[in-house]
């Protein structure tokens, strides 16, 4: 948090010197001239798992973050989950989930990721949805999204009515109950788009203001009802809406094919553009004043008529484009209820309440995002990320090649899907039940209800190559990967993957027809000339960056083979959304040399596809290494006699200790060593060298604080002298100080009287802090002493000893230097107040916790927690 960021929060720092306060606004009289505000974050972000692991591989843009979506967590799908309002001395007062109070929808791909690598936060966002169930009228703030954000309109129906389908089947199974609403990838729309959504049930969605062509009233509706009476169909009964001019203080009907219809809300232009650009969140209040100015003055000839005031902008704005966003929306959201200007509620709720009076057409093929319509995902329309100099000319040869792959495979597929299921589209609108749970359960209920008989293991390979080839078709067309400045961008680079992980199954499952689809594809992506010189053109990109990316279970079993000379795997482990089974494995050292043989099985998760291997791991030390790997036929080898003699032999040479004989065995048995220390996933590859490194710097270390420590009094004596100390001393001083600190931070039993005693060495010798690590460890010591409290709690253990230690240190940290990121532990304080019974908590240990609150910058007095009790 900023040390003084009260402004932000809607607080005047300078009212204590008697500054003129911002004009007051009367509380509103909701029962005359009902008022509503609702604020719509569209929380996403593009899919970024590698294809053929299925797991976010680490990004180096991001750091010091794993990848995007772990910084972006932490920046604003966390936060807003927990969000600030303070006092004057900057103290919480009160930690609220915006999700609750907010509209939302969170892309199904991003939702994904946070279950399995921020469930704390995800959390977070599917109680918010059941909280404002509570507040409004049981409508929930949730809205689901078309599944991997493609753009509508450019899709055929098919393609279509998947995206709706999967988005639905997501929410529901994340949600636990039917989705009212859902946004469009960048609002792109038109009337074919709404009709196929109305069709699966869904009753409202989100435009941009510039997207409504023409309104017109209708004739009154029956209280409570949503389908309202169709209006004579005369032309002249239409009103024109130029320049985004529509009203967007209500809901408006859309009439579509055969009696159907849906509700459209047309957000705040300016006030949304506000939000976005225009530094509106730099004040929690002036944000709310401006959600205040949404509304007409209020009209005596219609006093029944009620008003709301929306804004819709990407969700990432509160936190992750403006920092501390997610506290000014807050603030805003908290300073428009309690003042009584107007009441909160979510689309849901207001269209129940007021159903829509007029009518209106959409204009076909507009978005958000683009002054030209859907042209940003297909040709050259300007609309880019601004670099000088670039065109995108290279949209639309990708769409181009895009759409032969989609439509070239489509007959294959369903050709090669007869023997095997009934329906191949059917079964692809069912698989996202598969893509949520692989467990062997879901993926049987699938086949049992499309299987055309009972199949064998490897037809059930096909079935699954064969969905999951469909599966990637959807995803390539992400809308990610036209929206930038280039071709070489990581997000089009992510989408053309996708496309190369299609083509490696179509290759495998339809034989020549299925490879010849790739020379084709590049002939394409050849015409989408690179604005970078040295990226060529999309084939180029292709074949530098995707076909490095393919694997195959050799290569799984490569990487297991190396990562298990730097890990100890079990008998039975998992290396992404791949099984491993060890047959057998034996280790043998000889100086610093490491030789690892040994038989696994490797099996995917998602295909059910198993290849038996055996291999050869040699390690000279540090990042020395080569590694053979081949396929093993289990009926001619098993335990065969030739890997028997390869043992032995292997044996023989290394108590000899003749590496060049073990070299010669290797070379022998699999015909080379075709692997490397380079052929590790990045993920284990990053791991594997920080290793590595860690053990080279812990030896360096050591040796310079033996030097600091060996002449410390030295340096003193310098110091107190004012001379400078010689660049080799004052360097030993650096790291072994810098280290030595971080090292207490980190121990498991944290001695203040130490770290004091190392700051006040830092001080006197002049030695500069490493104040970023030092920053970053220290919050996460505190945090592990709130992790390791919590469970005390959870196991209603009250011995105090997890209390003391966290008040300890949160006492200590307050002491020093730092400025320590307390965000997670202050949030683990309040989840342990919110879910605990702390009418059991024994007195000195309740009084203890409070003060532990307080060191966390907490005012326990003043908190209010969510449901407006106060807490202590």
């Amino acid at each position: 948090m900023p040390r003084n960021p009260l402004t932000l929060y809607g607080f005047d720092t300078k009212a204590k010197k008697k500054a003129s306060a911002p004009v007051a606004i009367a509380p509103h009289d909701h029962e005359a001239h009902p008022r509503y505000v609702c604020v719509h974050g569209h929380f996403y972000q593009p899919p970024r798992e590698n294809p053929w692991l299925e797991t976010v591989e680490v990004q180096d843009s991001a750091a010091p973050y794993h990848d995007w979506n772990d910084r972006i967590t932490a920046e604003c799908y966390a936060p807003n989950g927990a969000s600030r309002i303070v006092n004057l001395e900057n103290e919480i007062i009160r930690i609220v989930n915006n999700y609750s109070r907010m509209s939302f929808n969170f892309g199904p791909t991003l939702l994904s990721w946070l279950h399995d690598k921020a469930p704390r936060a995800y959390r977070m966002i599917l109680d918010a949805d059941k909280a404002s169930m509570r507040r409004y009228r049981g409508h929930g703030s949730a809205m689901a999204q078309v599944y991997n954000h493609i753009i509508m309109p450019l899709a055929n129906e098919r393609d279509a009515i998947t995206q709706i389908r999967w988005g639905i089947a997501d929410f529901v199974s994340r949600f636990h109950r039917k989705p009212e609403g859902m946004w469009l990838a960048e609002t792109a729309v038109n009337k074919a788009v709404l009709d196929l959504m109305a069709k699966e049930g869904i009753k409202f969605t989100i435009l941009a203001p510039n997207q409504c062509a023409r309104v017109r009233r209708i004739g009154a509706a029956p209280v409570g009802a949503v389908d309202m009476e169709v209006s004579p169909k005369t032309e002249n009964d239409w009103i024109g809406t130029p320049n985004a001019s529509v009203d967007p203080t209500h809901a408006y009907r859309v009439p579509l094919n055969e009696g159907r219809s849906i509700a459209v809300y047309f957000y705040d232009g300016p006030g949304s553009r506000a939000i976005a650009f225009e530094g509106l969140l730099n004040s929690g209040e002036t944000f709310a004043r401006r959600l205040l100015e949404g509304f007409h003055p209020d009209s005596p000839s219609d006093p029944e008529v009620a008003q709301l005031s929306h804004v819709a902008t990407d969700g990432e704005s509160y936190g992750h484009h403006h920092k501390h966003g997610e506290m000014a929306l807050s603030y805003a959201m908290h300073w428009i209820e309690e003042q009584g200007h107007a009441k909160l509620t979510n689309y849901g709720e207001f269209l129940e309440l007021f159903p829509p009076k007029w009518e209106a057409e959409v204009a076909e093929d507009t978005s958000w995002s683009c002054a030209h319509g859907v042209e940003r995902w297909r040709s050259d329309c300007g609309c880019n990320g601004g670099k000088p100099g670039f065109n995108q000319r290279w949209r639309g040869p990708l769409r181009a090649g895009l759409d032969f792959l989609r439509d070239a495979t489509a007959p294959l597929a369903e050709a090669f899907a007869k023997p095997f299921l009934t329906d191949l589209w059917a079964a692809r609108d069912a698989y996202i039940d598969v893509v949520l749970d692989r467990g062997p359960s879901s993926m049987e209920r699938l086949l049992l209800r499309f299987g055309t008989r009972d199949l064998t293991a490897d037809e059930r390979v096909q079935v699954w190559e064969l969905l999951e080839l469909e599966r990637h078709t959807q995803l390539m067309y992400t809308s990610c990967g036209w929206f930038f400045d280039d071709i070489s961008g990581i997000e089009t680079i992510q989408i053309i993957a996708y496309a190369g992980r299609v083509l490696q199954l179509a290759a495998k499952l339809f034989g020549k027809e299925g490879e010849a689809l790739e020379e084709k594809f590049l002939s394409y992506l050849a015409e989408a000339r690179s604005n970078v010189p040295e990226e060529g053109d999309g084939a180029q990109i292709y074949r530098k960056y995707v076909n490095g990316m393919k694997i195959g279970l050799e290569q799984v079993g490569a990487h297991y083979a190396i990562s298990s000379i730097f890990r100890s795997y079990p008998d039975d482990g998992e290396i992404f959304c791949y099984d491993v089974h060890r047959d057998e494995q034996e280790s043998f050292t000889s100086g610093r040399g490491k030789v690892a043989i040994g038989r696994a099985s490797v099996r995917s998760r998602v295909t059910e596809e198993t290849e038996d291997i055996c291999f050869a791991v040699l390690h000279l030390g540090d990042q020395n290494l080569s590694a053979a790997v081949k396929r093993r036929d289990i009926e001619v080898e098993g335990v065969t006699p030739a890997f028997v003699t390869f043992t032995e032999e292997i044996r023989a040479a290394i108590r000899k200790a003749n590496l060049p004989e073990i070299i010669r065995l290797i070379d022998r048995h699999f015909g080379g060593t075709a692997y490397s220390l380079t052929s590790l996933f990045a993920d284990e590859q990053h791991r594997i060298l920080r290793t590595i490194l860690d053990q080279t710097l812990s030896e360096m270390e050591d040796s310079l604080r033996t030097i600091y420590e060996d002449h410390s009094s030295l340096l003193h004596f310098l110091t107190e002298s004012g001379v400078s100390p010689p660049p080799a001393l004052a360097l030993a001083a650096s790291f072994a100080i810098n280290a030595s600190l971080r090292r207490a931070l980190e121990a498991q039993e944290f001695d203040a009287v130490e770290v004091a005693s190392l700051f006040a060495r830092a001080l006197t010798d002049q030695v500069k802090l490493e104040l970023p690590t030092l920053n970053f460890t220290a919050s996460q010591r505190m945090k592990r002493a709130m992790v390791a409290l919590e469970a005390a709690v959870a196991g209603e253990n009250h011995t105090k000893v997890a209390l003391h230690k966290a008040l300890s240190l949160a006492d200590a940290l307050k002491t020093m230097p730092l400025e320590v990121n307390l965000w997670q532990a202050q949030n683990i304080w309040n989840d342990i107040l919110r879910r605990a019974d702390s009418s059991f908590w024994p007195r000195d240990w309740k009084e203890d916790f409070g003060r532990l609150g307080h060191a966390l910058n907490i005012a326990v007095d003043q908190l209010v927690v969510e449901e407006g009790v106060p807490t202590f």
